[in-house]
């Protein structure tokens, strides 16, 4: 005889002989009972934890906890165990008129941004906001769902308080079903506010090797956060390609002719460059960051993927800065093997240890510059160094031409970004014009305005005008 239930598996074997029938039977009876009842309880138990989660979380968290101040020895699981989570914020409660399903495109801080605005979106028009998928498509191919990078129950508790998240639509609304399903593309920049919290945490896994680069760095002393932004895929879509070689040029032109999305096919690199629309060389950043007074002992961390032309272009970077690193130097390569090939878990490692350093210095302006240089205003306006590419290809060019001595170079370098440090500064809005306005992101001033005098930090005429 065999009873199953719920994936185990009982089996009855026949009695031994010589047994007396009746007490055999009645003994195999007894057993019989006992196991079945035993699987039963069980079955009943988990389906009560399970009711009970979906009902109340923290209920059984509560009685954990109880049982736990009463246990006599401490088990080794609670030597490390991680800070209670905050209480529960008050459900928001609001009748939906539809769910809002979002797939963002391009890098991580694209992603995170366009997130960010979704949910203001949600909110603003009362949906129910659907976990929303990442970009699979674009330049690096990273297969990573949301819940690969982002703490997934984090995001939908920390914003329940203002919009419903769930984790996927239910089927009883899908296509087959009949009910109408729009699809637009997000209008950008519209003029309402986006919402500002820290919904999005990353995963454990990413803060605990974040955390772990950080207190490495911190521990060598202070570092610098060097965004280098001269990455293949960036050379390629802004069409920069000074001091590359003609293969590297013309591999960089084919790479953008290969992707339809990025709409600037002709470029003409010299005149963008001189217009400041160019990331700067590693070789210019070298001169740029001694001429802003950064010593041969100064650590500097690189935040940013595969330099294009490796360690040939960063040569003269590491002649005048030995102490340079990068998060695979600093860690264990079977530490970072779980993020291989996933090219926005490496760049949320990278954003962790930009929010963290002393100074944090983009070569380039994108998503990810801007949004850490919004995130470290609003921690205390740490020190911050936009670059005015504009102004220095005009120094560089006039000091490697031998017009301009170093010392006069220096000088100018410091002169031109005295008030480009991070400091507090007005947002610049457009009225009618929010694409020539000021990123909102890089400097959340509403924000920081709540909580301190803005009159007193900014002053009357402090306002930003940032190339």
């Amino acid at each position: 005889m065999e009873v199953r239930s719920e994936g185990l598996q009982v089996r009855c074997e026949k009695v031994a002989s010589g047994t007396p029938p009746v007490i055999a039977r009645t003994r195999v009876q007894v057993w019989f009972i006992r196991v079945c009842s035993s699987i039963l309880l069980w079955t009943a138990l988990v389906q009560l934890v399970t009711v009970g989660e979906l009902w109340q979380p923290h209920f059984f968290t509560n009685i954990t906890n109880k049982i736990t101040q009463i246990t006599p020895f401490p088990i080794a699981a609670q030597v490390h165990a991680q800070p209670p989570p905050p209480p529960l914020l008050q459900a928001r409660n609001y009748t939906s008129n539809g769910y809002l399903k979002v797939s963002c495109n391009g890098g991580l801080n694209q992603m995170r941004a366009a997130i960010c605005d979704m949910v203001a979106v949600a909110r603003l028009l009362n949906l129910t906001l659907v976990v929303p998928e990442l970009d699979k498509t674009s330049f690096w191919a990273d297969p990573s769902n949301f819940e690969d990078i982002f703490n997934v129950k984090h995001f939908i508790d920390s914003l329940r308080d203002e919009v419903r998240i769930v984790r996927r639509v239910p089927k009883r609304f899908n296509r087959k079903s009949g009910y109408k399903v729009l699809e637009m593309p997000p209008v950008s920049w519209s003029d309402e506010k986006y919402y500002l919290e820290q919904a999005l945490k990353f995963t454990p896994q990413i803060e605990t090797l974040g955390n772990k680069l950080v207190r490495i760095l911190q521990e060598r002393g202070p570092f610098v956060a060097l965004h280098l932004r001269y990455e293949m895929d960036m050379l390629a879509f802004s069409g920069c390609t000074h001091a590359c070689t003609k293969d590297e040029a013309e591999e960089l032109k084919t790479l953008r002719y290969a992707y339809p999305w990025w709409r600037e096919k002709e470029i003409v690199s010299e005149e963008r460059r001189l217009q400041g629309l160019c990331p700067l060389t590693p070789e210019e950043t070298a001169l740029v960051l001694q001429a802003l007074g950064f010593d041969n002992e100064t650590q500097i961390y690189i935040a940013a993927g595969e330099i294009y032309g490796s360690e040939r272009r960063l040569a003269a970077l590491r002649a005048a800065f030995p102490h340079i690193v990068r998060k695979e130097m600093l860690l264990d390569p079977v530490e970072l093997q779980q993020f291989q090939n996933h090219s926005s878990q490496m760049a949320a490692l990278d954003f962790m240890v930009s929010i963290a350093s002393n100074t944090f210095i983009p070569t380039y302006d994108g998503n990810m510059a801007k949004v850490v240089e919004g995130h470290r205003r609003y921690l205390g306006f740490k020190k911050t160094i936009l670059l005015d590419r504009k102004r220095l290809v005009e120094l560089l060019d006039l000091h490697q031409n031998g017009t301009l001595p170093w010392n006069e170079f220096a000088f100018a370098v410091q002169a031109a970004h005295e008030k480009r440090m991070g400091q507090p500064i007005r947002r610049r809005v457009i009225a009618d014009k929010p694409k020539e306005e000021d990123y909102f992101y890089a400097n959340p001033q509403e924000c920081l305005c709540e909580r301190t005098n803005c009159d007193d930090l900014l002053g009357p005429n402090n306002s930003s005008s940032i190339q």
